[in-house]
C-alpha cells in the first residue's frame, strides 16, 4: 500500500514582496501550497517543511532575518517536521530521507519555491530515492532569470521546469486536481 508525505520546500519571507529574493506571484503559490498542506493536516499524512538557512550577513535567507522565517501561509504547527538546508537538494545535509523512510513513505507530494532550483533538485533527488513524485505546479514560484544578455520571464522558467520534470521525473498537478482526485473540494 502506497502512502504519501508533504514536502513543502522554502515556502519563506525573503522570496514574497519586500524581501531579499522577491520571486513572481509567491503569494498565490504559497496559498494553493497552504490547501494542500491543509489536506495532509486533515489526513494526518507525514509533513516535511524545508527551510532554506543562510550564514549571518549572507544576501538573502540569513540566520536571524525574517527572511529566513518560513512564510505565515504555510508555518508548521507544533510537531510538524523542519527540515534546515543550505543546498538546493532538500536531501541533502538532511535527515529528510530518514523521516522518509521511518514513516513508510511511498510517494511524495512537493510544494514550494523555487521552481527551477530547490523543487527541480529535490524532485529529482526523491525519484533517484524511487519515491513517486508529484509537483503541485501551481503551488510553486520561480523568477525571471538572465543568461547571455537575454531575460527569461519567469512564467517560461516555471512552465519549462515543471514539463522537464513531467517528462520523466513526476507528475504535475494543479492544486484543483490534486484536491479533486483526493475528494476534498
Amino acid at each position: 500500500m502506497s502512502k504519501q508525505a508533504l514536502i513543502v520546500i522554502d515556502i519563506q519571507n525573503d522570496y514574497f514582496e519586500n524581501g531579499a529574493l522577491p520571486l513572481v506571484n509567491p503569494e498565490e503559490a504559497s496559498i494553493k501550497a497552504s490547501k494542500v498542506l491543509e489536506y495532509f493536516r486533515a489526513k494526518n499524512l507525514p509533513i516535511a517543511h524545508i527551510q532554506h538557512v543562510n550564514p549571518n550577513g549572507a544576501p538573502f535567507m540569513a540566520l536571524g532575518t525574517n527572511g529566513v522565517e518560513i512564510h505565515e501561509n504555510v508555518k508548521p504547527l507544533n510537531g510538524e517536521k523542519i527540515f534546515q538546508k543550505s543546498y538546493p537538494n532538500s536531501f541533502r545535509g538532511t535527515g529528510l530521507l530518514d523521516y522518509l523512510k521511518e514513516n513508510e513513505v511511498t510517494e511524495v507530494v512537493i510544494t514550494g519555491m523555487m521552481t527551477h532550483m530547490c523543487v527541480d533538485a529535490t524532485t529529482r533527488a526523491a525519484f533517484d530515492f524511487e519515491y513517486k513524485c508529484t509537483v503541485i505546479g501551481d503551488a510553486c514560484a520561480s523568477r525571471d532569470l538572465e543568461i547571455n544578455g537575454k531575460t527569461i520571464k519567469a512564467d517560461d522558467v516555471h512552465h519549462a521546469f515543471l514539463s522537464a520534470l513531467e517528462f520523466f521525473y513526476a507528475e504535475i498537478k494543479s492544486t484543483e486536481e490534486f484536491l479533486s482526485a483526493n475528494k476534498v473540494l
